[in-house]
């Protein structure tokens, strides 16, 4: 079974129980908060977040491919795409060791 997803509203409202501001000053500041994210990857800026990891803009560059749904050959365009590394503390949450 899968687990939902963390939508933005579902943080919003851990934020807003976590920091007891009002719902408005939590959505503002999770706003400005992904508004600067989303403009250091625009630039091609490299974003570290200490204990949990590091976001790349990687650039992948035009290939051969095919269309799934008729398997005819088509050239996919060059594009830039976000990468994320975790870092050596959430790795370490997500896979501890075992303790045999």
């Amino acid at each position: 079974r899968r687990p939902m997803a963390l939508t933005k509203a579902k943080l919003l409202s851990h934020m807003q129980t976590r920091v007891l501001i009002s719902k408005e000053k939590t959505s503002e500041t999770l706003e400005v908060l992904l508004e600067i994210m989303k403009k250091a990857l625009e630039s091609g800026e490299e974003l570290m977040i200490s204990g949990f990891g590091r976001f790349n803009v990687r650039e992948k560059g035009s290939r051969s491919g095919r269309n799934p749904a008729t398997g005819d050959p088509m050239v996919l365009r060059a594009r830039r795409v976000v990468t994320f590394k975790t870092s050596r503390k959430l790795a370490e949450k997500l896979n501890p060791p075992n303790e045999d």
